[in-house]
């Protein structure tokens, strides 16, 4: 039988690629938006750490429902 084409270390690279990149799409989304109302550069600053922190608090959640539905995690 043939098993996967991957390794587990590829797989486990391939996921905190995944995760790093969700939570940077989050960060710069509130940058974006932040950039929308003419902010100051603080003010900047401050909405694209908001927006990380956001983020990791997603991406937090979403991983602990996924483990919650994967059988082999039980």
């Amino acid at each position: 039988m043939v098993g996967p084409s991957t390794s587990e270390s590829e797989r486990a690279t391939a996921r905190t690629r995944l995760k790093v990149g969700f939570v940077a799409l989050v960060a710069v989304s509130g940058g974006l938006v932040a950039l929308r109302g003419d902010p100051t550069l603080p003010q900047l600053v401050g909405a694209v750490v908001g927006a990380t922190l956001v983020g990791g608090a997603l991406l937090w959640f979403v991983v602990r429902i996924l483990r919650d539905l994967d059988p082999t995690q039980r």
